[in-house]
């Protein structure tokens, strides 16, 4: 009789804080050992704050995998953007409890570590923090489609600031849709048209609060679904990148071409507009910011129209 070949040992997993109290923090999860995490004090890992409940979930190891389960908590608990009662967790997958952000990472530096250790890191990760009144942390460790959709099943209500080197947007939800989203402070640009253009954003930071007291009545509404707007948000990004390469640059000056040759009739009322308005704000930049159309259609519009010979970039 052949012998049992040995079982690889479970690969080790460690929960990296990437939002919360402890953002940057490491909690290593060992196969011989359930962690209970909750608002208790007693609690193996404590997440002290209103929307955790005391005892709010566990994480353990059975059948070869780590899961967590919810212990009835108040807000639930959430995997990936899906609010769940248990749930087999994987390397990448993001955790939702309270406002913190949890990512389940390979781990084979803390596994040693010892509970000391770990409490000391994790006081250490809270004492280097922003200190800011709700959640908080990286688009490089949160892409803002998943960040949303967490929010989004979570029926969070507030004000979720992003920011990257050079711009800010600022966007409202409200039961976890997308209501208002304002882009450098501009009104003038649509609200959808603000929201796509953010979903190009892959670093920056971002900050979720409190919903202010009173909202802006000129700040038109957004009434989409939260999924309908990041499918077709994503729908015209891929748009937008296939056009991208013939379009002048944003700063380009547009001047029309004299004498035109061409006749105005072969245009569509689409491409009439977008002439029209390269005629009254110049640049690329302002036409994109104007255009009733996406920036995908309006890009479009525009390299057509300077490859058809209406309109040229000037000097």
């Amino acid at each position: 009789m052949s012998a049992t070949p040995p079982q690889p040992p479970p690969k080790s997993f460690a929960l990296k804080f990437v939002s919360g109290k402890y953002q940057g923090g490491v909690f290593p999860l060992r196969p011989d050992r359930d962690v209970v995490v909750g608002r208790g004090s007693d609690l193996d890992l404590v997440l002290a704050e209103d929307m955790v409940s005391r005892k709010h979930a566990k994480i353990f190891f059975r059948e070869g995998a780590f899961w967590i389960q919810d212990l009835g908590s108040t807000n639930g608990t959430f995997v990936n953007g899906e609010k769940v009662k248990r749930a087999r967790l994987s390397e990448g997958d993001r955790l939702l409890i309270g406002s913190s952000i949890l990512k389940v990472v390979s781990d084979a530096a803390t596994g040693e570590q010892t509970d000391e250790e770990i409490r000391r890191g994790l006081e250490q990760a809270a004492s280097t923090s922003p200190r800011v009144s709700g959640m908080q942390g990286r688009l490089e460790e949160v892409p803002l489609p998943d960040l949303l959709q967490l929010l989004g099943t979570a029926k969070k209500t507030g004000l979720l600031l992003v920011r990257d080197a050079e711009h800010e947007a600022r966007l409202q939800l409200r039961a976890g849709r997308v209501v208002r989203c304002v882009l450098d402070g501009n009104l003038e640009i649509a609200p959808r048209k603000s929201f796509f253009r953010l979903l190009q954003w892959t670093a920056g930071t971002f900050e979720f609060g409190p919903a202010p007291e009173a909202e802006d009545p000129a700040a038109p509404e957004i009434t989409d679904a939260l999924d309908a707007l990041l499918v077709q948000g994503m729908r015209e990004l891929d748009e937008l990148r296939r056009v991208q390469p013939d379009l002048p640059a944003r700063q380009a000056q547009l001047v029309m071409v004299a004498p035109l040759t061409v006749p105005l009739r072969a245009l569509s009322p689409e491409e009439l507009d977008v002439l029209q308005l390269a005629l009254n704000h110049p640049s690329v930049q302002a036409v994109l910011d104007r255009a009733s159309t996406s920036d995908a259609d309006a890009a479009l519009a525009l390299t057509s129209l300077v490859k058809r010979g209406y309109l040229r970039v000037g000097a």
